[in-house]
């Protein structure tokens, strides 16, 4: 009978308890527009198996940035479907399922991989992030979303650059940029943030995490970057 050392026993058993929180989450992927050429360059290019591949990364990622290490901490979601449709605008996400149209696909510049990641990380985000109920800025919503891209590092050309914007709550990369900078203030603020979201939403969030007021916040963020 063969023997194995303490420590490689409890690797593999924290290898496969790892495996088996992701593989609790089914993920799977229809393209529905074969017959557009977007559709066709998503199968040859992109395809099912890579995709479903990338959505347990960014799940594995959003987890992680936000620190949901067990399931009582996460959204209670068992499958998360994508679909590739015929539509105008690149993606949208309803609850568990990511849309994702077959002509942002088609008109991709540059390297295809680096950009559907980009947007995939952000969609996977509003499957898994809490929205206070319905009551928080969408501005915020998106920030946080386009937040993850930022850290995993799936920035595209055309983003602000830190500084830049007229609201906090613009959206996007304006409150990416502004959302970095308060997790700089505190890390792992973004994570605490989110978790407060969980059961509704006040701005005060800010200042409890931070101390000041999310307009003081603002205002600081805007002088430290100011040319």
């Amino acid at each position: 009978m063969a023997r194995f050392p303490l420590s490689f026993i409890l690797a593999s058993l924290l290898a496969l308890a790892t495996l088996h929180g992701t593989h609790a989450v089914e993920f799977v992927v229809f393209n529905r527009a074969l017959n557009t050429s977007g559709g066709v360059r998503f199968r040859n290019q992109l395809g099912r198996n890579y995709t479903q591949q990338r959505m347990r990364v960014a799940t594995n990622f959003i987890w992680n940035l936000f620190k949901e290490t067990t399931a009582a901490e996460r959204k209670n979601v068992s499958r998360v479907s994508l679909f590739v449709d015929d539509m105008d605008g690149i993606a949208y996400t309803i609850n568990d399922e990511i849309h994702v149209g077959a002509k942002y696909i088609q008109g991709i510049k540059g390297d295809i991989k680096t950009d559907f990641n980009g947007v995939l990380f952000h969609e996977m985000t509003h499957v898994w992030q809490w929205n206070g109920k319905g009551q928080a800025p969408g501005g915020l919503i998106e920030g946080i979303a386009d937040f993850v891209r930022l850290k995993a590092d799936y920035v595209p050309n055309g983003w602000v650059k830190p500084g830049e914007g007229q609201r906090w709550d613009e959206g996007y990369s304006v409150t990416a940029r502004f959302l970095d900078y308060c997790n700089g203030l505190k890390k792992g603020f973004v994570a605490e943030l989110n978790k407060k979201m969980r059961n509704g939403y006040s701005d005060n969030f800010f200042s409890q995490l931070l101390g000041k007021t999310v307009d003081q916040l603002w205002k600081d963020y805007k002088t430290k970057f100011r040319n």
